[in-house]
């Protein structure tokens, strides 16, 4: 079938952009040269992630969310676009929250003026569930570095799963790490089979810590919230900080409550539309069913 254009809303969440399809009418196919071409910043319409929302016939789910990588491929979790998601359909519904699946496991969220909190879940720490290549007793730090062995730039990081696989490097200074140029070369490390989300980490205190992020198969964002999610939970688990921190994002401040009673964690932070447009169909190459 020949493509035609196809309507889009662009949201972002902390400068988080997505660029969002809604497929619960009518299917939406897409290779992964074609949401290369949608996603590219300079002949596209560019964005981080590009989301498609389908039906899901769970009860009690309201719609499934599928997330592309800037770079084509699927990936499990994105808590940013959650967030933009669920207040999308809990504003159609008219109502406080809303209920989506994705690959990594059901979500709800619930709206309080402009902030949405979503649950994100229960972090896994075993080397098999992040996954790792080989085992690792201890996941709070493993052996990773960057640079001379006796003097490494970069170096034992805490590792988890939060939807998507994280490793989480501790610094007492971002700046002056070059993540752009050590984050592809430690995204795709053979000690990660699914490759890696890499986050630096500085604690600013036993409740406040500031991140920045290369996203596995998108680069450097100026926000991500599942790194958020395994920054704290990493984190509270090296006994750096308490279960509720603040997580300060080149985009802005996330809010994350690992909870204490059933290990879920509580993601809270802004969302936005950013307007609405379509996409050409040359860009779709013949992809959109």
């Amino acid at each position: 079938m020949a493509a035609t254009a196809l309507p889009f809303v662009k949201m972002n969440g902390l400068g988080n952009d997505f660029v969002v399809l809604d497929a619960r009418r009518a299917p939406i196919a897409l290779t992964a040269g074609a949401v290369r071409a949608i996603a590219d910043r300079r002949s596209g319409i560019g964005c981080d992630q590009l989301i498609v929302i389908e039906p899901d016939a769970i009860e009690g789910v309201d719609a499934f969310m599928r997330i592309f990588n800037a770079e084509g491929g699927e990936v499990d979790a994105c808590g940013n676009a959650t967030r933009c998601i669920v207040a999308t359909i809990a504003a159609e519904k008219g109502a406080q929250g809303a209920t989506i699946r994705t690959n990594a496991g059901i979500l709800s969220g619930t709206l309080k003026d402009d902030l949405v909190t979503v649950d994100m879940g229960v972090p896994r720490f075993a080397w098999d569930e992040i996954p790792l290549a080989e085992p690792f007793a201890d996941t709070t730090g493993i052996e990773l570095q960057i640079g001379p062995i006796d003097a490494p730039v970069l170096h034992t990081p805490s590792v988890v799963n939060v939807g998507n696989p994280h490793a989480v490097f501790w610094v007492d200074d971002l700046a002056a790490h070059d993540l752009e140029r050590f984050g592809p070369l430690l995204e795709n490390h053979p000690i990660f089979p699914q490759r890696a989300n890499i986050t630096l980490a500085h604690v600013l205190g036993p409740d406040r810590i500031r991140i920045k992020v290369w996203e596995r198969g998108a680069g450097l964002t100026l926000a991500c919230g599942t790194a958020a999610c395994a920054t704290a939970a990493a984190a509270a688990r090296k006994g750096l900080t308490g279960r509720k921190v603040t997580i300060e994002l080149p985009g802005g401040p996330l809010e994350i409550d690992w909870r204490e009673d059933n290990d879920h964690i509580l993601m809270t932070g802004p969302w936005a539309n950013d307007g609405v447009g379509e996409i050409p169909a040359h860009m779709l190459g013949g992809d959109a069913a």
